[in-house]
């Protein structure tokens, strides 16, 4: 156990030089805690051109210590509002799956964690996620029955949750 933490933290610690050295546009990642590189404060710019345009939306980065070979969860610490974060701010995608064979059938063992992804792919997929939200396995039912069924007021939503992120700056 001892040699895999080890090999996640050099990796982690490697992905943190990566990223301050060229940074990524949209987000903006650090350690919560200098003294612990398994947890991670990333800061999501809301993508252009998508409602959560010009929101800044702050998350936490919780890795297993025998990562890669499994993922992280993600939390927004942000107030969100999204068919695919659960009302306590966990996001739902794909990619942050346990790999393998999804046990509900609903993804294909592809879709799912694999060790090539970086905290650079799981950001990008997450400003993905907040551009294009996935209604069909939603996270949050309220949002997504809103998104379907509401979308003016799910828009409203939104922008307030924005309007809130750039006065919390």
């Amino acid at each position: 156990m001892a040699a895999t933490t080890s090999q996640a933290s050099l990796l982690l610690q490697k992905q943190l030089r990566d990223l301050a050295k060229h940074p990524v546009d949209g987000f903006s990642a650090g350690l919560v805690d200098d003294s612990n590189v398994f947890e991670w404060q990333v800061t999501i710019i809301g993508p252009p051109d998508t409602l959560y345009d010009g929101g800044y939306f702050n998350a936490i980065m919780s890795f297993p210590q025998n990562y890669p070979n499994n993922p992280p969860s993600v939390r927004f610490t942000s107030e969100m509002w999204h068919p695919n974060v659960y009302p306590d701010g966990r996001v739902c995608i794909s990619i942050l799956h346990p790999p393998g064979e999804d046990p509900n059938g609903y993804e294909l063992a592809s879709e799912r964690w694999t060790p090539v992804h970086t905290v650079e792919s799981i950001v990008l997929s997450i400003i993905s996620m907040l551009s294009s939200p996935n209604d069909e396995s939603p996270a949050n039912i309220e949002a997504a029955k809103e998104w379907r069924e509401k979308r003016e007021d799910f828009k409203k939503k939104v922008r307030r949750i924005v309007r809130k992120s750039q006065e919390m700056l």
